[in-house]
């Protein structure tokens, strides 16, 4: 008897002390959210924490008049003039990648991609191929460590995210003050030129502390994200090659693929939007691999939800992967399926918010459209100009934390295509000192 006592009082104990650890670790990773949009800042920096996103620096949520600078952001027009120079950066990549007699570490490179996507095209920088592996590098060390205890001890993750911040931002420095040069002959507004002619606009000067902090949470916004999408689009046309099959089809059916090439001059931003079936294998790579799980937002005022009562002001979390997992209108959840998003079958349609990769209501991501539109344009670039095969004996697990991806980074040899489908090596040489 008195050891049946002894195991209920243990198992009591040990129950309370995991209730305990569980209650500590969730305030501890809230306290985290927060400290790490002030760690990771100069403390000359005066925009304010944002509110109802637990410290996440999403875009737009710092001040009122941002929602109307990147609504001309991400506009019809401006994904218009960013198209030829996405298309060029990544068949600069693509040719990169095929020129390379190893195999390649697709999530890492896709990683490079889209930064350098964000540098060029979105920010306008005008930067050496050498300065961009040097500003990448930076980047990867201001990422790797962002999510460090805030302990400020030499060798510790905190230092070297500090320091790698502080490096980033005056390679920033120097490309926004050369940016002006730069600028000649440029056919287009990047998001760096409308957020200082609308901050004046508003009688708003940005400083250069802060335009230097707009510029990392613009390029922070467009990496992780679309780095994973991109790794998810890769490996699921590996895995299903009908798919990769019927993408060809469409672009033959629609003029825009001739002996298996693109035809110049043909890939307009109304033309990509128009291919449906394209749609559908975007949008089905999102619903099974959306790169974030979901987000953090304050409860605005109190309500009810399955008995329980929030109250306001509470944080609240959203999944959006357990919504695409759980909800009823999606058929055998589990599936690669493009077509359950066809106009026949539409089960996306079939109630609000059953499918939400970039998040819900007011403060969805800004930039959805203009990440479909790199997926887009990469998938076809896919279709129409490579050949590539999986490099390992069998594809790799995938991974959640701290988005999507898979667990050895996807191995795959990439070839060049050549009008005949015929394997080429492109030369490396010529995209030294190439620019967008």
């Amino acid at each position: 008897m008195l050891f049946d006592t002894f195991d209920l009082v243990s198992a009591l104990a040990t129950l309370a002390a995991c209730l305990v650890s569980m209650a500590l670790l969730l305030a501890v990773s809230q306290q985290l959210w927060q400290l790490r949009w002030t760690a990771t800042r100069d403390k000359n920096c005066k925009l304010p924490m944002p509110k109802g996103s637990m410290g996440f620096p999403f875009i737009g949520e710092t001040c009122h008049w941002l929602l109307q600078v990147f609504a001309k952001v991400f506009s019809h027009e401006a994904l218009e003039s960013y198209l030829p120079k996405i298309q060029q950066v990544i068949q600069e990549s693509l040719r990169v990648w095929s020129s390379n007699p190893e195999p390649i570490n697709v999530y890492r490179e896709s990683q490079r991609l889209s930064f350098t996507m964000a540098v060029r095209v979105l920010l306008g920088f005008r930067v050496s191929e050498e300065e961009m592996r040097h500003l990448f590098a930076t980047f990867q060390d201001f990422v790797d460590n962002l999510f460090s205890l805030p302990i400020d001890l030499p060798f510790s993750g905190y230092r070297k995210g500090i320091r790698a911040r502080d490096t980033l931002q005056k390679s920033i420095e120097k490309a926004i003050r050369e940016k002006p040069l730069c600028s000649q002959g440029k056919d287009y507004s990047d998001a760096l030129d409308v957020l200082m002619e609308s901050a004046k606009e508003n009688g708003t000067e940005l400083t250069m502390q802060e335009l230097k902090e707009s510029t990392i949470e613009l390029i922070f916004a467009a990496f992780a994200t679309t780095a994973s999408a991109s790794t998810s689009l890769i490996m699921q046309l590996l895995r299903h090659p009908p798919v990769l099959e019927r993408l060809r089809e469409e672009l033959r059916a629609r003029g825009l693929l001739h002996n298996g090439c693109l035809v110049p001059g043909e890939l307009r931003l109304d033309t990509i939007v128009s291919l449906k079936y394209l749609d559908c294998v975007i949008k089905e790579v999102l619903r099974l691999f959306t790169p974030v799980s979901g987000a953090y937002r304050t409860a605005m005022q109190t309500f009810e939800l399955d008995g329980v009562q929030i109250p306001k002001g509470w944080s609240v979390m959203y999944s959006i992967r357990d919504t695409h997992d759980t909800s009823a209108v999606f058929k055998d959840v589990d599936a690669f399926d493009p077509d359950r998003f066809s106009q026949e079958r539409g089960e996306d349609k079939e109630g609000r918010f059953h499918y939400l990769p970039f998040g819900g209501g007011v403060r969805s991501c800004l930039g959805k459209q203009l990440a479909t539109l790199f997926l887009r344009i990469l998938a076809i670039e896919l279709a129409s100009t490579s050949r590539f095969e999986l490099a390992t004996r069998q594809f790799p697990r995938v991974v959640t934390v701290p988005v999507v991806h898979p667990v050895d980074g996807l191995k795959v040899k990439f070839y060049g295509l050549d009008s005949n489908q015929n394997e080429i090596m492109a030369k490396s040489e010529e995209l030294l000192g190439a620019t967008v």
